[in-house]
């Protein structure tokens, strides 16, 4: 599974914004027109003034996009064309004999950023305390419409992403592979193992799809689940309804305002994150900026909505079926939902199911070594 060699379309890739959309950037920063609150608000109608003003100014004066940038490409970085367009990737071969290949998806409103923390935990063979490890080749691609891939233009296009992580894996010469994910990228990896499972060794995910309505009638924690995820919907779940059903009126402010931009995002971060509502207690400002800056200098933020809009209206939706490959499944306390594991087992071959201390949503750059432990966990079993 360690591959040898790459096909043609796989080039070398190097990240480099254009100096002009910095300094495009640091005017608009320098020229944002801030809104009103209410006295004492804080977060409770969304993103805080005091701390967006705060995170901009030090986006604006603090925030070296070069610095981050060179770290970013000290990673082997790669595009290569797939269904017509461009994707981009990381690839990071592990140490050791007959390194496992796996490929990593994120999630909305991430980008592959998030995933980087892993590298180190799942491609070094020996651990720091002197333990040996079965090690990865680890492969991080940009989802279509993020970061540095090309942007589809036609619609319901993101359903066909399990099958081009495939045929990723086929040009890096991967025949059986691993794949993890979490949100749309967990989706992502399930879908994998429902077309595909002659191709699969196992998939890990950090969220569960599904439902009970064809099966057994739910059982008390699925009742609970149900009651948790309407409450989820009411409270925060007014973004999903936007980027579902109007994706391109909201983008229009969000690729024009970076503070409009950082507070979309930001908010996301706070609220999703294990974090006491202290979001730089989990994230640094250089960690969510990073991750915000790349969204800006593509000008992704309107095609990574456009997965939403998909799901939500796609005439002829793929049916969920059920995975008979080996599943892992980790669950992160502050994570959106909180499945049970009989709600799980519904659909999945669930052979490792973990429910984490600590975490939320943005688990690989949140707890990034409870998920490389837990991925390594479940592989290493199989």
């Amino acid at each position: 599974m360690n591959a040898e060699s790459e096909v043609d379309t796989v080039q070398p890739f190097t990240i480099s914004i254009e100096q002009e959309i910095l300094d495009d950037l640091l005017a608009r920063l320098d020229n944002v027109r801030w809104p009103d609150e209410t006295d004492g608000a804080g977060w409770a109608y969304g993103t805080d003034l005091a701390y967006l003003s705060e995170l901009c100014r030090y986006w604006r004066d603090g925030f070296d996009w070069r610095v981050q940038e060179a770290r970013l490409n000290a990673l082997p970085n790669f595009r290569t064309e797939i269904a017509g367009l461009g994707i981009h990737f990381v690839h990071v071969r592990g140490q050791g004999e007959r390194p496992l290949g796996l490929i990593a998806t994120h999630g909305w409103p991430s980008t592959f950023f998030e995933l980087l923390k892993l590298v180190p935990l799942l491609t070094a063979a020996e651990s720091d305390h002197g333990s040996t490890y079965d090690c990865f080749d680890l492969v991080i691609p940009s989802m279509p419409g993020y970061g540095f891939s090309d942007k589809p233009r036609e619609r319901y296009f993101s359903a066909r992403v399990p099958a081009m992580w495939v045929e990723l894996m086929s040009q890096l010469g991967y025949e059986r592979f691993a794949a993890h994910g979490g949100d749309i990228g967990g989706g992502i990896t399930a879908r994998i193992g429902q077309q595909f499972p002659e191709r699969l060794v196992g998939i890990h995910v950090t969220n569960v799809y599904g439902s009970v309505a064809d099966g057994s009638p739910p059982s008390p924690a699925e009742l609970a689940l149900s009651e948790q995820e309407q409450r989820w919907e009411s409270e925060e779940g007014a973004y999903e309804h936007q980027q579902q059903t109007r994706p391109q009126t909201l983008a229009y402010g969000l690729n024009d305002s970076p503070a409009g931009l950082a507070a979309w995002i930001v908010e996301k971060y706070r609220a999703w994150s294990d974090c006491g509502g202290d979001v730089e207690s989990v994230f640094s400002k250089d960690e969510l900026l990073t991750n915000i800056t790349i969204y800006w200098a593509t000008q992704t933020i309107a095609s990574s909505f456009r997965p939403y809009w998909d799901s939500r209206n796609n005439p002829e939706p793929r049916p969920w079926t059920t995975i008979s490959v080996p599943c892992g499944i980790a669950i992160f306390p502050k994570d959106l939902t909180t499945p049970p594991r009989e709600f799980a087992e519904r659909s999945y071959n669930v052979q490792h199911w973990t429910e984490m201390p600590r975490g939320g949503h943005f688990a690989a750059l949140e707890q990034p070594e409870l998920l490389a432990k837990d991925i390594r966990s479940f592989f290493s079993a199989l």
